[in-house]
């Protein structure tokens, strides 16, 4: 085992990977690999907390698969959940040490429950949907993580996480999982082109989030159709003489930056404080930047899907040397706990 720290951090399979998951997360995977001993799954156990179809599930599990390879994670560090069965139960024996009260409180749960609502007075709420955030717990406290890279969106579940390992530690008398910390990085957050008020999100329709791998064509006129703001006149200076940018210049600014074209972020900047910057320049600049971090990507996933049938092998092998890591920690637990032992 690598003497590195150790980073854990997972992806649902909830369809097309967006530059909002790309320069908010993935990237950041793709990053921390140099510096962390990494272990990143896709969840797809989490996925069957909301209605789903089956063949779907299949479907897009292996094409984040695909496409979480193509931007650069490695794949020994990659996992199927449902291919490390311990995870469920390991999820059991957490539900055990964290109390109703405590997953009744979670925000993440009430804000879906309340979309799932208003969509429809008779929604189905799963269990599973009040429950995953013990199954998150499963998942991190598995491999004995250090750092789990979240967003202030999942502070709330790390802290139910921690609360869950601090329980086991103290009712079985040693000091056993580590308590996970968050890892701060930066990491951009992108907003909707369309309404730079939103989160770039699937969730919000087709016109609030820019697809990785989608045409290019599309991308760029994605871009080009950006709110920015309605006029430079409006725009106020601060104390150290910048001006101030609304949230749709603001967020292609942050596109740019995200895409590494740090030159042609100072240069548009400089014009932007003299007031002679044009907005078809800047959304040209952005377009162009994600069109071509896109193309390279498409190439690659191409390329992994030629080889579709190896590729999904090496990602079934790289699950069961995980694996063996998950079966290690519950050995340990059935027997810090008092549970029959089994022999892997």
């Amino acid at each position: 085992m690598s003497d590195k720290k150790r980073v854990l951090s997972c992806i649902q399979p909830t369809g097309d990977m967006h530059f909002g998951n790309y320069f908010g997360a993935v990237k950041n995977w793709v990053d921390l690999q140099e510096n962390y001993n990494c272990v990143y799954g896709v969840v797809d156990y989490h996925a069957m907390t909301t209605p789903y179809k089956p063949d779907k599930l299949r479907q897009a599990t292996w094409e984040i698969i695909f496409s979480l390879l193509a931007v650069g994670v490695e794949k020994e560090n990659l996992f199927i959940q449902s291919l490390i069965p311990e995870h469920v139960e390991l999820c059991w024996i957490f539900n055990c040490f964290s109390s109703y009260g405590q997953l009744q409180r979670m925000t993440q749960f009430k804000d879906k429950t309340s979309q799932a609502k208003d969509q429809t007075k008779e929604a189905f709420i799963s269990t599973g949907l009040f429950d995953y955030p013990v199954l998150q717990s499963a998942d991190i406290l598995m491999y004995h993580a250090d750092f789990v890279p979240v967003g202030k969106d999942q502070d709330q579940h790390l802290e139910l996480c921690r609360g869950i390992a601090n329980r086991f530690n103290n009712q079985v008398g040693k000091e056993y999982f580590v308590l996970p910390e968050t890892l701060h990085t930066e990491t951009p957050k992108i907003m909707s082109t369309a309404d730079p008020t939103r989160k770039m999100s699937k969730s919000a329709g087709e016109k609030h989030y820019i697809n990785v791998f989608g045409e290019q064509a599309r991308i760029l006129k994605q871009v080009k159709s950006a709110v920015t703001d309605a006029g430079a006149s409006t725009m106020a200076v601060d104390e150290s003489g910048m001006r101030e940018k609304s949230a749709g210049v603001e967020n292609l600014f942050e596109l740019l930056k995200a895409c590494g074209r740090l030159d042609a972020y100072k240069d548009l900047e400089t014009k932007y404080n003299e007031d002679s910057l044009s907005y078809g320049d800047l959304k040209g600049t952005v377009g162009e930047a994600l069109a071509a971090l896109s193309a390279g990507f498409v190439e690659r996933k191409q390329a992994l899907k030629a080889d579709k049938k190896n590729v999904k092998y090496q990602i079934q092998q790289s699950s069961a040397e995980i694996r063996k890591r998950a079966q290690e920690t519950l050995k340990e637990v059935r027997q810090l706990t008092g549970l029959g032992s089994l022999k892997y």
